[in-house]
């Protein structure tokens, strides 16, 4: 790996509107994006991005506004958000399984000044959803109840009448100086932030993990040269562009390479097989389900797949099975696992292109170059190869803090600036690190991050729940769901379908527990707390 400090990325590039423009000019010709029929070239890509920034300026977007995108993996994803942060905007993704609720605190809680939302996704109209929850308050605009939320811009042909469609909005941005686009990018500081990712913690309440531009940019360079990223590789991008892994290890990798990215909204594993042979991909990073289902599809060698050389994976528990059927089946050359979080720029270890399957599968590879990785005992206490404890972690990527939340980030980072990750893990006497458990009580469904806290307090929204606790319970298909232990109110007969039906309409599908036990009371300690232990006994 490069270790020269002239060839650090946030040296050489400095901020994420340099890096565009960069590779429109280093990879001009080459592909950028593949959508259906619509093939776009890098420098294509790069004029697009500043035509949505002239936009984003034209409707008063200042450098450190906020700008959120709430919409699935496509092209005008790419261009709205990498549009936005050319202007000088903070990038707010917002989670495409989001309701309409969740959404708005999301908004609410950034003072967003633009949103850059889809149409119809997944049966879903996202603007009726964010309506019904947005739509009446005591603010103006678009969205009385959301009221520094200036524009809501439809990445669609057609809006609603207070809204502006995507064609309207970029053709305000004509009127705007291609000068003036790159002076505000040239303006642009390498320490500036160029995103806040939610991420929920142990309270239920999401908070937004700060990023800088510096923080992106050399942390993504790095991916790319330990995962072996080349020019000219062919990327299907089925991780979602709102979540780290989709946006930064998909668009902000590719970007630094001139790799061509084929973003895929929704996984469906036919789709992504035909996606593959089609478009002949080469890299395909994604959490194991996506890869077990590729393996295990009936209609698998109905499809040439023969171009696939790398896959990158993580979020969960990887089995030696799966490395091995990856390499033999799919003759995968280099299969890869990592460990990071939203607080840590989501990157924090990772395995070497070399290293035996035994190690793939069991852990989840070594710190990144600069970067400190611990465990320790409740004490603070730096725990011995073998012997599990918190993971901390330290480095140029963790965090500046959480979103104007001073005192949430005090308790994430400690004063000489160890990010705690509440993560129980063990390290071995090579430094690879193996995640053990969770100490937030964190489960993942099919790759998406599900906090218990975050799902009880929406259900105890229900008018018939009394209490509820919710934990993880294993999934043959998502590698775990939830399963929730309620408390109904007296004379209730609310069933456990009621509830899950009920769940389905008011949180993000990953979150609906699959499971509900009604129980008289929830088994709790002397001092009042839920003890989550018994109930993972009875499951």
């Amino acid at each position: 790996m490069r270790e020269d400090l002239d060839a650090r990325a946030d040296l050489e590039y400095g901020s994420l509107a340099r890096l565009v423009r960069t590779a429109a000019e280093r990879y001009g010709p080459r592909e950028a994006v593949v959508e259906g029929r619509t093939r776009l070239s890098y420098a294509e890509l790069g004029e697009r991005v500043e035509r949505a920034a002239a936009a984003c300026i034209a409707a008063g977007v200042a450098p450190g506004d906020r700008v959120a995108v709430w919409a699935p993996n496509t092209l005008d994803w790419i261009v709205s958000a990498l549009g936005a942060v050319t202007a000088g905007a903070v990038l707010v993704p917002v989670n495409t399984r989001f309701k309409g609720t969740e959404a708005a605190y999301v908004l609410r809680r950034t003072r967003a000044k633009i949103l850059f939302i889809t149409g119809t996704f997944l049966g879903t109209s996202y603007v009726a959803s964010l309506r019904r929850a947005a739509g009446e308050g005591p603010g103006r605009g678009p969205l009385p109840g959301l009221p520094r939320l200036e524009r809501v811009v439809v990445l669609a042909d057609d809006a609603p009448a207070d809204f502006t469609t995507w064609r309207d909005f970029l053709a305000a941005g004509r009127a705007v100086p291609a000068g003036t686009v790159r002076t505000r990018a040239d303006a642009l500081r390498a320490d500036a932030p160029s995103d806040i990712v939610f991420t929920s913690g142990t309270t239920g309440h999401p908070k937004g993990a700060v990023i800088t531009h510096a923080q992106t940019l050399r942390a993504y360079d790095v991916w790319s040269e330990l995962a072996g990223l080349q020019e000219g590789d062919r990327y299907l991008i089925v991780n979602p562009f709102f979540h780290t892994f989709g946006y930064k290890a998909g668009i902000i990798a590719c970007l630094l390479r001139g790799a061509t990215m084929i973003p895929q909204p929704v996984f469906g594993v036919e789709t992504a097989l035909a996606n593959i042979a089609a478009e002949r991909i080469s890299v395909l990073p994604g959490p194991p389900t996506l890869h077990r289902q590729l393996l295990d599809h009936p209609d698998r060698a109905l499809h040439d797949l023969t171009a696939l050389r790398l896959v990158v994976t993580g979020a969960a528990v990887v089995p030696l099975e799966l490395v091995e059927r990856l390499r033999s089946e799919l003759k995968i050359a280099t299969v890869l696992t990592a460990y990071g979080l939203s607080e840590s720029s989501g990157v924090v270890t990772m395995c070497r292109r070399g290293d035996p399957p035994e190690v793939i599968a069991a852990t989840s590879g070594r710190a990144l170059p600069d970067t400190e990785v611990r465990v320790v005992d409740a004490t603070g206490r730096a725990m011995p190869p073998g012997r599990p404890g918190e993971v901390l972690v330290r480095g140029y990527h963790v965090m500046s803090g959480y979103f104007e939340d001073p005192a949430a980030t005090a308790r994430a980072i400690t004063p000489d600036g160890w990010l705690r990750t509440g993560d129980v893990g063990v390290l071995d006497a090579d430094g690879n690190l193996r995640i053990t458990d969770r100490i937030k009580d964190m489960f993942i469904v099919g790759g998406f991050n599900a906090y218990p806290a975050e799902i009880e307090q929406l259900l105890a929204r229900h008018p018939d729940i009394a209490e509820v606790a919710v934990i993880g319970i294993p999934d043959p298909r998502l590698g775990e769901v939830g399963k929730a232990y309620a408390v109904r109110h007296p004379g209730s007969s609310l069933t456990a379908d009621d509830l899950i039906a009920w769940s389905r309409r008011e949180m993000a599908n990953y979150k609906v527990p699959r499971e509900v036990d009604f129980v008289a009371e929830l088994p709790r300690n002397a001092s009042g707390k839920v003890v989550k232990t018994r109930l993972r006994r009875r499951s």
